[in-house]
């Protein structure tokens, strides 16, 4: 039952979801603590960021700039005057809203989707739509036509190179890039291999930058079409594309599952789809195990890049591409999808994802922080504009600013902890900072529900607080930090929080009771532990040793070995018992105690001939104090002692020439016979059946014949063995003819 836990930090500001459920020693609480931010952005964070190092802090101010009424913002663009445009599906719709903040539908399309924008310098906004792709120009006067009608189906992603007046298109599901001149003419530029051109870019020099699926690259493309492979990812989807003045490109590479497959031939792919989440899906000819359609996740590449081994098993990866063609992972997530991308001129990287609506900021040096998190379930495109950054979002499709400032108050609630089997709360402490408050609340359902506890009153010491929550399997905590309205106060700030708790004692087991073979024993293998770690109270485990090292077996006249299994739902230390009983007795006898391994040795020297019982006892007792230790019991099938060997009575010997008939008798008290064996004159043991055939009883009787080719004196010896290994022996001198 009761666990005392000892908590590890590799640093002080760093935090791990550490629910440490083995015990380092007996009869204490176990603590629960939040300290890595892996595990801490399990929970829900409104209001506050959690740093690499596990802190929690304010977060920037996060305000609604704009709401479509739609259901999803796929596309987003600006222009020189600072107005932003938003692509929405299912309607088909595009919105502009103005430096003041005041919006209005601009074009309402025939089609579903307004999946790619694009601006000019002269204020013209182009807008891609799918399905049956159509580009539209939508001048500042508002007037609307059809700039270019390709025969794809998809218009993923636009481009405009104002100093050619080129406006490019990436295309699906033919993996077709058109350029289109300033009058609407366009032409293919490149048509790939690839079937989706998801994402397009220019660097600084004018160069046609491409992200494909779903093979994953990141292609180049020269003004004459010529395609050079910057990147060959490892993952399906390059789904965004961001290029730094200095030439660094970043690419968000996406895979609609984590893992890694091979890539397959889907140049027969003929239609695409998007997904409600904004994730491509093929349809292929082909056939695999779900009916002929595969999802960009199925056909994940493999890589020749070395960035693949370190991306594997992620579902977004943003991967940084260094003018001199080197490459690594800049930031990766085994269970976020990330649709929007943006680096930032102070060397900062935003990455906006599907999970919660969560955006991460990547430094230089590749640490991250959860920034923020939207209300949103989805962010879709991050943009800068005039020197401010605005993030759009899906689920519902609206149009965020994040601001510069702190917001005023902010709350995370944590995972929820399963203590397995309730029990009794301790105290709640934290570190920190500033104006943090915490409480607690639990519940019998795996979540949160009406059933649930309200939260409590916020506790007031940091240092340690009772918990005044119900008693329950499940607790939950919450904090909230508010900024200070004194300037010389500390700003807000969580590192950890600890919740202790007494376990409620759950009965030891014991099971899987065998008995080994007559005359297998076992013995304790020697280990070699440092006496101070064997004093220490501490779990040897916890230093590389193994513990749990097999017996070795030996042979031992007359011994039985017991071997069991015991458990404990607690993990507590226990020990054993053995007691024994003869068969048809109502009385347990003693006969070890104190034993730490399951396993135990019956000497037969100890105990007289017959049949028994034995009964294995577990105790709790080494992790539990007195009056609380709990105890399980396991008996034995009847086992049979016997150190005494079976009697061999001979009749005879008949002799009739050189033929000698002799007969051996045999009968054991407690075992059965099973084995009989002759030899002549010092000869090789040879086996005998009994006369009836079989060895099966306690009494047998075995015939020996043995025909001679000389006269003489001759040596009949006899040996018989019974089920407890003891053997009985005889011989008998004769004279044949």
């Amino acid at each position: 039952m009761f666990k005392s836990l000892i908590l590890y930090k590799a640093a002080p500001a760093a935090l791990v979801l550490m629910f440490l459920c083995t015990s380092v020693m007996g009869g204490g609480p176990v603590f629960w603590e939040i300290s890595k931010q892996e595990d801490i952005i399990k929970g829900d964070a409104r209001g506050v960021s959690i740093a690499e190092n596990g802190a929690i802090t304010l977060a920037s101010d996060f305000t609604l700039a704009y709401d479509t009424k739609e259901a999803y913002i796929w596309s987003s663009a600006s222009d020189s005057a600072g107005n932003i445009y938003l692509g929405t599906g299912h309607e088909g719709r595009i919105f502009k809203v103005e430096p003041s903040g005041a919006g209005r539908l601009l074009y309402d399309a025939e089609e579903l989707d307004v999946s790619a924008l694009a601006t000019d310098a002269q204020g013209n906004l182009y807008a891609g739509t799918s399905p049956d792709g159509r580009i539209y120009k939508i001048t500042p006067a508002g007037q609307v036509s059809t700039f270019y009608d390709p025969p794809d189906k998809y218009i993923w992603a636009l481009a405009f190179d104002a100093r050619t007046s080129t406006l490019y298109a990436g295309t699906g599901d033919k993996g077709v890039i058109y350029k289109i001149d300033a009058t609407g003419k366009a032409a293919v530029l490149v048509d790939t291999d690839e079937t989706n051109i998801v994402a397009l870019a220019l660097d600084k020099e004018g160069r046609l930058i491409a992200g494909t699926d779903p093979s994953g690259l990141v292609l180049r493309v020269s003004a004459e079409g010529k395609t050079f492979a910057l990147f060959d990812s490892p993952m399906q989807e390059i789904h965004k594309l961001s290029v730094e003045d200095n030439g660094t490109i970043f690419a968000l590479g996406i895979n609609q599952k984590g893992g890694s497959q091979p890539k397959g031939d889907i140049g027969i792919s003929s239609t695409s789809t998007l997904s409600r989440e904004g994730v491509i899906t093929l349809s292929t000819s082909g056939d695999d195990d779900t009916g002929g359609v595969s999802s960009l996740a199925s056909l994940l590449g493999q890589s020749s890049s070395g960035s693949e081994s370190s991306a594997a098993g992620s579902r977004s990866a943003v991967f940084r591409i260094l003018p001199d063609g080197g490459n690594d992972v800049y930031w990766k997530a085994t269970s976020a999808v990330g649709f929007g991308l943006k680096a930032l001129s102070d060397g900062r990287v935003f990455v906006g994802t599907g999970e919660k609506g969560r955006i991460y900021s990547v430094a230089r040096d590749r640490s991250y922080t959860l920034l923020i998190q939207s209300p949103e379930d989805q962010t879709s495109t991050i943009i800068s504009v005039g020197g401010e950054l605005f993030a759009t979002s899906s689920n519902l499709g609206r149009l965020y600013r994040i601001g510069r400032r702190t917001v005023s108050e902010g709350t995370y609630v944590s995972p929820v902890h399963d203590t397995k089997f309730g029990g009794r709360w301790g105290i709640v402490n934290w570190r920190g900072a500033g104006n943090v408050e915490v409480q607690t609340r639990s519940g019998n359902t795996e979540s949160p529900d009406a059933t649930w506890s309200d939260w409590s009153a916020p506790y007031k010491n940091s240092s340690g607080d009772q918990i005044t929550s119900p008693r329950a399997r499940f607790i939950q905590w919450r904090a909230t930090l508010r900024s200070n309205a004194q300037t010389n106060q500390p700003a807000a700030r969580l590192q950890s929080v600890v919740i202790a708790y007494l376990p409620r004692n759950q009965t030891p087991e014991v099971s899987s009771v065998s008995v080994l073979p007559p005359g297998v024993a076992l013995q304790e293998m020697p280990l070699a532990i440092d006496p101070s770690v064997a004093t220490s109270g501490l779990d040897a485990q916890l230093f590389g040793l193994a513990i749990n090292v097999p017996p070795r077996r030996f042979f031992q006249k007359g011994a039985r070995s017991l071997n069991w299994q015991g458990t404990d739902p607690n993990g507590d230390s226990m020990t054993y018992k053995i007691f024994y009983q003869t068969l048809g007795d109502k009385e347990w006898h003693l006969l070890a105690e104190n034993l730490s391994q399951s396993y135990y040795t019956i000497d037969g020297n100890r105990l007289p001939d017959g049949s028994y019982l034995f009964k294995v006892t577990a105790s709790d007792s080494p992790s539990n104090p007195e009056g609380l230790a709990l105890t399980h019991e396991a008996i034995t099938d009847a086992i049979e002692l016997d150190n005494t060997p079976p009697s061999v009575k001979v009749t005879g010997p008949t002799v009739t020439g050189q033929t000698v008939d002799v007969t051996f008798d045999t009968e054991d008290t407690t075992s059965r016979i099973v084995k009989g064996e002759y030899s002549v004159d010092g000869g090789e043991w040879k086996l005998i059946f009994p006369a009836d055939g079989i060895a099966d009883s306690a009494r047998e009787s075995f015939k020996v014949r043995v025909n001679f080719t000389r006269p003489g004196e001759h040596v009949i010896a006899f040996r018989c063995a019974d089920s407890s290994s003891n053997v009985g022996t005889s011989k008998v001198t004769v004279k044949s003819q």
